[in-house]
């Protein structure tokens, strides 16, 4: 889980990177991904969890998530829609439910806590090769 405290800074708003500031930086233990396959959602679920979970398979950070990451928002959204189709409601149920999102990192600041953050896809670039080559056949007339 991340650190504590304050929601840390983008690195873009950073003066410089967080590496070069010295301190606790620490190394990165590599994994391999695995095929992910995501269950279906209960249909019988309450209508906050189905958006929670709808969510989830079409956020940034379902990049990273693995089949037990699932199974795991999977049992959150249960919990939750338990949770809202009660009759009575239990203040330190609703705390755990939300302890439990902060894990599968549903949040900006949860992300950036652990330092993920998600940008806009960058627009495909033409190499300039390309380019110069179609210019060169229209100034020669020549179809494309």
């Amino acid at each position: 889980m991340g650190k504590r405290g304050p929601i840390p800074n983008r690195e873009d708003d950073l003066a410089r990177p967080r590496e070069r500031k010295g301190g606790d930086v620490e190394p990165i233990t590599r994994g391999e991904l695995r095929k992910v396959t995501i269950p279906h959602a209960d249909p019988n679920w309450h209508p906050i969890a189905r958006k929670l979970w709808d969510s989830l398979k079409t956020s940034g950070q379902a990049d990273f998530y693995q089949n037990s990451d699932w199974a795991f928002a999977y049992s959150l959204c249960e919990d939750l829609s338990y949770y809202k189709s009660s009759g009575k409601r239990s203040g330190q149920m609703l705390q755990s439910i939300y302890s439990a999102m902060e894990r599968l990192l549903v949040t900006e600041g949860d992300r950036r806590r652990v330092r993920i953050e998600l940008h806009e896809p960058e627009e495909e670039q033409v190499p300039a090769s390309v380019i110069a080559i179609a210019d060169y056949k229209a100034a020669l007339g020549v179809a494309q």
